[in-house]
């Protein structure tokens, strides 16, 4: 077996799991190779007494076990686990569930198999040859897995080339990819429970590994799997897919002729109904629909991690300003294009189309909705966080310094 390196960290992320933790821990610790110094970090979002009964169980195993209680969910279960990062001290980190349905003794199995292929990703898959998903409880879930697996790897085929389980709960990821993530100026933003999509497409592990496994029967409790969490998820892959700029506008621009449907139905009404209102003022009033139409899209999911900068009455305002100004500016320029350049009418309104949604979109993308440059989470690496506890391992030599100092 290839050398391990002494220590790992065990992140595991828990939301009412009291039932598991002492099965899980036995497991863990029979599971330890001789030589390996192990720490188990629980990140608990827990409304009963899982944290009372991890506390009480720490003091049962001869390595160090740290429960944090968090006083807000936020983030999710993918925020849990970021937090966990941050309490951890080891180069390699392993996340996994609670609920026993990853096998305790293939954690140090995926160390090993990135130690040996110098990857800095390894995930435990179900869906590799030698894998099995038969823990998923009944055809609905299997198809949401399927389902969700499909569309992850179309909307990201470079960042998830590798995986055949991108939504996998249980993997290995080295520190330093960690670490590189957080020194972007967006960092990690977790949402939800898909904590393994996250970090694939914003760390950019260099190399990863996979390792098949059967995915178990859950021991207790009850499955996290909620229609919430499923639009929570769908909400996150559009937070990850426009990340990039280019991405963005396209976004943008699908969202701007969607928002001709409800414009051209006012219009209608107007018309129809009111057979007295001349067009411009029906046109001008009808164009507020599409405008308020487009605003709910692309506040709610294009740019939901960037609200924060300006009220919704405020960003809705100047969304509304700044697309009512281009229907001044079309027809003007336009006629410039026709006259001062020598265009004929349709080359010279596509163009002038173009440039102002060009303007508006960077109206909107680099000033109402301007990029974070602060951190949504917390910091991923906290040297000595882990010292108040008997016997938590040291701060790896050589890793990679907290970015936030």
């Amino acid at each position: 077996m290839t050398a391990l390196p002494a220590q790992v960290s065990i992140v595991v992320p828990t939301f009412d799991e009291a039932d598991n933790i002492h099965a899980l821990l036995t497991r863990i610790a029979a599971a330890v190779p001789d030589g390996i110094r192990a720490e188990v970090v629980f990140a608990d979002d827990s409304t009963d007494d899982t944290c009372a009964v991890i506390e009480k169980e720490a003091a049962r195993f001869p390595f160090p076990v740290v429960p944090h209680h968090r006083p807000e969910p936020v983030g999710g279960l993918g925020g849990a686990v970021v937090e966990g990062f941050a309490r951890g001290s080891a180069p390699w980190i392993v996340v996994m569930d609670a609920d026993l349905q990853h096998p305790p003794e293939l954690i140090f199995e995926l160390v090993a198999r990135g130690e040996a292929t110098g990857a800095e990703l390894v995930v435990a898959t179900r869906y590799a040859a030698g894998g099995d998903r038969g823990g998923l409880a009944g055809g609905y879930r299997r198809l949401v897995s399927s389902s969700s697996t499909l569309l992850a790897k179309a909307l990201f085929p470079r960042a998830l080339g590798g995986l055949t389980d991108p939504m996998s709960g249980f993997f290995a990821i080295r520190r330093t990819a960690v670490d590189r993530a957080a020194t972007e100026d967006e960092g990690l933003q977790p949402l939800g429970y898909k904590i393994l999509l996250e970090l694939a497409v914003r760390c950019r592990p260099r190399g990863i590994a996979e390792v098949p496994y059967a995915f178990g029967e859950r021991h207790a409790g009850t499955s996290k799997s909620t229609p919430t969490e499923g639009l929570r998820f769908l909400r996150h892959l559009i937070t990850l897919r426009t990340a990039d700029p280019r991405a963005r506008a396209v976004v943008f621009g699908l969202v701007g002729l969607s928002g001709f449907v409800p414009n051209l139905a006012l219009l209608w009404l107007l018309t129809v109904t009111a057979p007295g209102l001349p067009y411009a003022p029906a046109e001008i009033i009808a164009n507020q629909a599409g405008l308020l139409w487009n605003f709910a899209l692309i506040d709610s999911f294009v740019y939901r991690n960037q609200r924060r900068h300006h009220r919704r009455s405020l960003r809705l305002l100047t969304f509304a300003g700044v697309g009512n100004a281009d229907l001044v500016a079309r027809i003007p320029l336009a006629a410039l294009l026709i006259a001062g350049a020598g265009m004929s009418p349709l080359p010279a309104t596509a163009l002038g189309m173009a440039i102002v949604f060009t303007a508006r979109f960077l109206v909107v993308d680099r000033w109402l909705y301007r990029r974070l440059r602060g951190r949504t989470t917390a910091p991923v690496a906290v040297p000595g966080a882990v010292a108040a506890v008997p016997g938590a391992v040291e701060a790896v030599p050589g890793a990679v310094p907290d970015p936030l100092g």
